[in-house]
């Protein structure tokens, strides 16, 4: 039976980790972010003035996992709504409960943090994401619109 990853905060020491795991994220959805924007986005999850966050799934002294979400305002509730922006989990862990555990940690903090709602987006495609969020959550009806500037 395999080791079950352990589930906590990311630290700064795990960039040289992390990243690898990021970059296949990224690819995994065939977008390109600049390494300043890499650089900035890691630097913010250590920032206590900033309401993004990040958790890994480390196993065997390795990261296998992350899950990146942030807080922001919602002019429906008064306290502000937790947004899970990025999950992600190396190839070879996949099918292994990862992806289900890094869900929970942000449903978990959330509901530390007084947040009143969890919410992500995916691709239509992306069956296999797809059927674990299924399982997690509910799917809310809406589609997404977005126009670049």
């Amino acid at each position: 039976m395999p080791v079950k990853p352990v589930i906590r905060s990311a630290m700064p020491a795990d960039f040289e980790q992390w990243l690898p795991l990021w970059e296949g994220y990224n690819s995994f959805y065939e977008r390109r972010v600049p390494g300043e924007v890499t650089r900035i986005t890691w630097a913010r999850f250590f920032d206590v003035y900033e309401p993004m966050h990040a958790v890994v799934a480390e196993r065997d002294g390795r990261l296998v996992g992350l899950v990146h979400y942030l807080f922001h305002r919602n002019t429906a509730m008064l306290a502000p709504v937790c947004y899970l922006q990025d999950l992600y989990t190396a190839a070879e862990m996949r099918g292994q409960g990862v992806g289900r555990a890094l869900i929970e940690a942000v449903y978990e903090r959330a509901q530390e943090a007084g947040s009143p709602r969890v919410y992500w987006m995916t691709q239509e495609s992306n069956a296999t994401a797809r059927r674990l969020y299924d399982q997690v959550a509910e799917r809310s009806g809406f589609i997404q619109y977005r126009r670049q500037l």
